[in-house]
This record gives C-alpha cells, sequence and structure tokens, in this order.
C-alpha cells in the first residue's frame, strides 16, 4: 500500500476514525493491528521477518539488561546484531549477483543456464532493521531501558507511517509517546494534514514529473551528449530530494494525526554552505544514525588526524553501501567521504582547541550544490561506464554556445508549458525552503488571514488532484534500499 495510492487514502481514514473512537488503553494495540495490516498489504510474507527481528530483538534486549559481566552483556548485542546484518548483505547482494552471473552467461564466459531466481529486498527491512539496531545498542549502552512491553516495543518497531523508508527513530523519543494518553488535538490533526499535502506536492506535482525526463536520458545514457546531462542531472538532484522529503512529510504528517511527533528527516539542504552542512539537514534519521552507531565508535574525531579522517571514510562507504551493493553507490559514498575529508582538512572546525568562527560567502552555495550534483550522477547512473560516459561528455560542444543549447533543448522534449509548469513548481519549493530556514512554514501560512492561506490550500490541492496517479501509483525511490 504506497502512501501516493487510493486505496491507502481510504486505509488513513479508517484507521483514523477508528483509532478517535477507541479507549486510550487499547489504542497501541490498534495501531499495532493496523500496522501489521498495513505491511501485510505489500506481502504477508514480510511480516515475519519483521516480527522475527521484532521478537529476536526484543528478547536479547531483555537478556542483555540481565547480564552480570560484559562478555554476557556483547554475546547479546552480536546475537542480535549479527543476524539482522547478515539478513541485509544476503538481500543487498544476492540480487545483484546473480543478475552479474546472468550477463556472464548471456555473454557466453559461463557455460550454465541463466538463473531464474529473484531475490527482492523486502520492503522497509533496511529501515526497521536499523532502528531494531539502535535499539538494541542504546540498552547495551545503557542509554535507556529495556521495553518489557512486548507489544509498545512492537509498535515502536512497525508503525506504519514510518515502516516502509523512515525517518529512523530512536526507543527514547517514541516509546513514550505510544504509552502515554494523548488527547484529540485539532492543531495537531490540521498541521499534519497540511504537511501531508505538501508532502503529496512534491512527490506528485514536481518529483514524478522530473522522474519522466531524467529516467529517459540516463536509461539512455550513450545516446546523448553534452549540457542536457548537466540540466537532467540538476532535476534528478531536485527529483530525489522531493521524493524522499515528500514521503517524509508525509510520514511525519501522518503520525501527527494520532499525536505522535516523528523525526524532522530534511531541512532545507541545498541551502548548505558545505557538504557537513548538506548532511546535516540530509535523511538527518539515518546520517545521525551513523554517526552514533558507526562514526563514533570508530572514534570519530577524538583521534589523530589520520584516523579522523579514514573514519569519515568508512562511514560514507557504508552509508553508499548501505544503499545498496553496486559500485556506483560505494563510489557516492566514497567522494562524499572524500570531500568531508577536504573540508576538515582546509576548513578544520577548531584550532589549539577553540572554536574557529568562518564567515560565509554566497558562493559556497552554488558551489556545494555543484558538487552534490556531480555526485549525484553515479548515484543514479545504470553502471560505472555509464557515469563515466556522462561525465567525460558533460561538455561536450560547449565551445559552441549555441549549438550547446540548441542540442540540450531538442534532446529533453520538454513542452515550453511544461518547462514553465516545472519552473513555477521548483520556484514554490525554493520559497518553502528558504522561509524554512528561520521559520516553520506552515505555521507561517496558519497564521496568515483566511482570504490568503485558504486559496493557497484550495490552490494546493487543485494541483494535488491535477497530477494524481492514474492507475497504478509509482513507487518512492528510497523503496528500494
Amino acid at each position: 500500500m504506497l502512501f501516493n495510492s487510493i486505496s491507502f487514502g481510504i486505509f488513513i481514514i479508517i484507521v483514523f476514525l477508528l483509532y478517535c473512537l477507541s479507549p486510550h488503553r487499547y489504542r497501541w494495540c490498534f495501531l499495532l493491528a493496523a500496522s501489521y495490516l498495513f505491511y501485510m498489504n505489500l506481502h504477508a510474507g514480510y511480516c515475519i521477518l519483521l516480527l522475527a527481528a521484532t521478537v529476536l530483538t526484543y528478547a536479547l534486549a531483555l537478556r542483555l539488561e540481565q547480564a552480570d559481566t560484559d562478555r554476557a552483556k556483547k554475546r547479546c548485542l552480536l546475537g542480535g546484531i549479527l543476524p539482522l546484518i547478515l539478513i541485509l548483505l544476503f538481500y543487498k547482494t544476492a540480487g545483484p549477483a546473480i543478475d552479474r552471473l546472468n550477463l556472464l552467461i548471456d555473454g557466453g564466459r559461463l557455460h550454465m543456464q541463466p538463473i531464474t531466481l529473484k531475490i527482492l529486498l523486502p520492503a522497509g527491512v533496511s529501515f526497521y532493521f536499523f532502528q531494531s539496531m539502535g535499539y538494541l545498542i542504546d540498552v547495551y549502552r545503557g542509554r535507556i531501558r529495556a521495553e518489557r512491553h512486548l507489544g509498545y516495543y512492537a509498535l515502536f518497531v512497525s508503525f506504519f507511517p514510518q515502516l516502509l523508508a523512515g525517518p529512523i527513530g530512536r526507543a527514547d523519543s517514541l516509546l513514550p509517546q505510544y504509552k502515554s494518553r494523548r488527547p484529540f488535538v485539532y492543531s495537531d490533526v490540521t498541521y499534519g494534514l497540511k504537511l501531508m499535502a505538501w508532502g503529496y506536492f512534491k512527490k506528485l506535482v514536481i518529483a514524478d514529473v522530473l522522474a519522466g525526463i531524467v529516467n529517459t536520458v540516463y536509461d539512455n545514457a550513450k545516446s546523448y551528449v553534452g549540457l542536457v546531462f548537466i540540466v537532467v542531472t540538476v532535476l534528478f538532484a531536485i527529483e530525489i530530494y522531493c521524493d524522499f522529503s515528500g514521503y517524509s512529510d508525509i510520514a511525519v504528517g501522518c503520525a501527527k494525526l494520532f499525536g505522535i511527533q516523528l523525526m524532522t528527516n530534511f531541512k532545507s539542504p541545498y541551502f548548505s554552505f558545505s557538504i557537513r552542512e548538506f548532511w546535516s539537514r540530509w535523511h538527518i534519521s539515518l546520517s545521525t544514525w551513523f554517526r552514533d552507531y558507526v562514526y563514533i565508535p570508530l572514534g570519530g574525531s577524538r583521534v589523530p588526524k589520520w584516523r579522523h579522517c579514514l573514519n569519515l571514510l568508512i562511514t560514507f562507504l557504508v552509508s553508499g553501501f548501505w544503499h545498496g551493493s553496486s559500485l556506483t553507490y560505494l563510489v557516492w559514498g566514497g567522494l562524499h567521504g572524500i570531500l568531508q575529508i577536504a573540508e576538515t582538512l582546509l576548513f578544520p572546525r577548531k584550532r589549539n582547541g577553540e572554536e574557529i568562527i568562518r564567515r560565509r560567502h554566497w558562493w559556497q552555495l552554488p558551489v556545494t550544490f555543484a558538487l552534490l550534483c556531480f555526485t549525484w550522477i553515479f548515484f543514479r547512473a545504470n553502471s560505472i561506464q555509464d557515469a563515466l560516459w556522462i561525465i567525460s561528455r558533460l561538455f561536450w560542444d560547449a565551445s559552441r554556445p549555441l549549438n550547446y543549447l540548441q542540442t540540450c533543448i531538442l534532446c529533453l522534449g520538454v513542452s515550453p508549458a511544461a518547462a514553465a509548469g516545472i519552473l513555477l513548481s521548483v520556484s514554490l519549493l525554493a520559497l518553502y525552503d528558504l522561509v524554512s530556514l528561520k521559520t516553520d512554514a506552515i505555521e507561517a501560512l496558519s497564521r496568515q488571514r483566511f482570504y490568503v492561506r485558504w486559496p493557497a490550500y484550495v490552490c494546493l490541492l487543485v494541483v494535488i488532484a491535477l497530477f494524481a496517479p492514474k492507475g497504478v501509483a509509482t513507487e518512492f525511490i528510497y523503496f528500494q534500499f
């Protein structure tokens, strides 16, 4: 059941109404049942893996807390983390490995029958595995007590708004919310609906429209040269942001309907003045997860400079592998690690133990965005060969500016009306993110007079309705991770 499907619209209305009518003591049970029903709608078999991960980490956290030696605690920790990591490794490597073998078979390099077995990554498994592992590590570190109530813990792992693609929650924030009495708050419901509407605008009106242009070029990369690659790479940067942050907005807004506050996952990331700042604004729940459970255990920045640089590189390589075993993702992660290392060496945060206050310059914004777009080439390209082809031909025929531009326009094949629509919607996105740097844009609009805010609401809903899926809903990009 996808967020951008009619079935989800019906589902959320029914769940919300029944939730409001349910007694407080049974609301956790109702949300848990709704979450498993939501997940089973995708594939009934997925629930077996979800339930197994839940029971395993729940039992080992209790056992870990009762252990009286460090060795016993470490055994419990590894007993919970290693199986989840091995399952993730299997799902992320087995499918691509079979595809590579079939390519060798088709090319005549291996004399055997093609492998027809398809191994697909279960939806959301990377996210709820990481959430479960984070919980177990926090219990091991003594940051939180192990949860005694299996039902509350199962809801923490499976809460349907965040189940498929996050935000990755923390137990110390979410478990108390599930247990507390949450009265109906009109302002929470209206805020949640507005945030969901904005998320749908980003997904349906921007991301899905841009996806058609980007996919046409990137899926046939060797048929194109020149400026078109620069344009579609910028469009992809906007597409993936709107696709994933749109999902996060819908998830956070949906949880808000039930009085649950999820972590904000994006904070105007393309208004960052450095790669380091970008990662403090992009996919915050995952970047902080890697910071707390990979980077800091490796030693973080409290080690010699060479080791600090190595820790950064390892963390981003792991992040790249989390997205997939393809070499393109590893290169993408490695490039971000190298850029972080370069910033650390060229612009250190501290000198002689004191914080260095640096002045920001306007040119840092376009430079940072250009570097990000360069890394997105590897993220989106279907292969390393395609990525290198694109990079080597970015400025093909640039010595003749008129031909350079004309070829791009012809290759894009976008009508003036469609181009104007894209420009208008992206401008609105930029305005929203710019306002969000200083205040909550939705709250700011809600404070306006009715003749300002209501036309804005109506226009947004009309545009969303026009771009709503006709038949099959498009998947969100991060479902594949």
